[in-house]
C-alpha cells in the first residue's frame, strides 16, 4: 500500500470510530451524547420523551463531555449535546457546532471525594490525601473529562499538586473512576455526587470538594442536527418539569 493511501486511512480512522458510535441510529432516531454523570437519569428521561412521542426512539451515546464534542467535530450525527461543565460546551460553541439560541443550562452538581465502603480510611478535607496510606487516588482525565478538570483546579487552588501528583490514576469518564473505587482498585477517588449515590454500598462519601467554579451542566442542539424539531423537544422536556423530577431523583440540583 502507498505511504500517501496509509496516510489517508490514518486520518480517517477518528471520524470513522465517531461515526460508528452511533450506527446503529436511523435517520429519524434522536441521537443524544452527554456526560457519562449523566446515564441512569436521562435513560429515564428519554423513557418519558418516547411515551410522550409515539414512534420516535432516542439513542444515547455516553462518555467524556470532551470526547463526546471530539465525534461531535468530527462528523458524528448527533442531534443533542449535554456536556459536564461550561468549557467543554464553550469550546462547541467557538467550533459553530451549536445550533443557534440553544444552549441553556438545566441541571448542577457537587464533586466528592469517595472511598471504598471497606476503608478504614476517614479523609476530611483535601490536606488528608496526602496522607502516605493514599497511594491511588483516582480522578478523570483533566484534559477531557471535566470532574477531573474540576479536580486538578481544587487541587492546585489548595496547593497540592505536587504532592499528590505521583499518586493519580487517571480514568476515562467519572464512571470509570467511580468502578475503580467500588473495586478498591485505589484509595479514593474525585466524582460527582449523583455517580456516589449509584454505588452507595461499594463507595461512601467521605467529603465535598470545594470547587473553584460551580459545577452547572448546559444542553444545545448540534447545529448539524437532521431531527430538530425532536431535538429542541427533548432539550424542553429535559428542562421542564418532568425533566427536573427526574434529574433531582437522582441527586441533580436545579439550574
Amino acid at each position: 500500500m502507498r505511504h500517501s493511501a496509509v496516510r489517508l486511512i490514518a486520518r480517517l480512522i477518528p471520524s470513522l470510530a465517531a461515526l460508528a458510535m452511533v450506527l446503529p441510529a436511523q435517520a429519524q432516531d434522536l441521537v443524544v451524547s452527554a456526560a457519562a454523570s449523566l446515564t441512569q437519569a436521562f435513560q429515564n428521561i428519554g423513557a418519558e420523551y418516547e411515551k410522550a412521542h409515539p414512534g420516535r426512539k432516542v439513542v444515547f451515546n455516553f462518555a467524556a463531555s470532551g470526547a463526546l464534542l471530539a465525534q461531535i467535530q468530527q462528523g458524528a450525527p448527533v442531534d443533542v449535546f449535554a456536556s459536564a461543565d461550561q468549557p467543554t460546551m464553550d469550546r462547541a460553541a467557538a467550533a459553530k457546532v451549536l445550533a443557534d439560541g440553544s444552549r441553556a443550562d438545566f441541571a448542577r452538581n457537587t464533586l466528592v471525594v469517595i472511598v471504598p465502603s471497606t476503608s478504614k480510611q476517614e479523609p476530611k478535607a483535601l490536606k488528608d490525601l496526602t496522607a502516605p496510606s493514599f497511594v491511588r487516588i483516582a480522578s478523570g482525565t483533566p484534559a477531557s473529562v471535566p470532574a477531573g478538570k474540576y479536580t486538578a483546579d481544587a487541587v492546585a487552588a489548595a496547593g497540592l499538586a505536587d504532592a499528590l501528583q505521583s499518586r493519580w490514576v487517571f480514568g476515562e469518564s467519572v464512571r470509570q473512576v467511580l468502578n475503580y473505587v467500588a473495586r478498591a482498585e485505589v484509595d479514593a477517588g474525585f466524582v460527582y455526587r449523583t455517580d456516589a449515590l449509584i454505588e452507595a454500598e461499594k463507595a461512601r462519601i467521605a467529603f465535598t470538594v470545594p470547587t473553584t467554579s460551580a459545577v452547572t451542566y448546559p444542553i444545545a442542539q448540534v447545529a448539524a442536527s437532521r431531527n430538530a424539531d425532536a431535538a429542541r423537544d427533548f432539550i424542553a422536556l429535559v428542562r421542564g418539569a418532568t425533566g427536573q423530577a427526574i434529574l433531582q431523583r437522582y441527586g441533580f440540583s436545579p439550574p
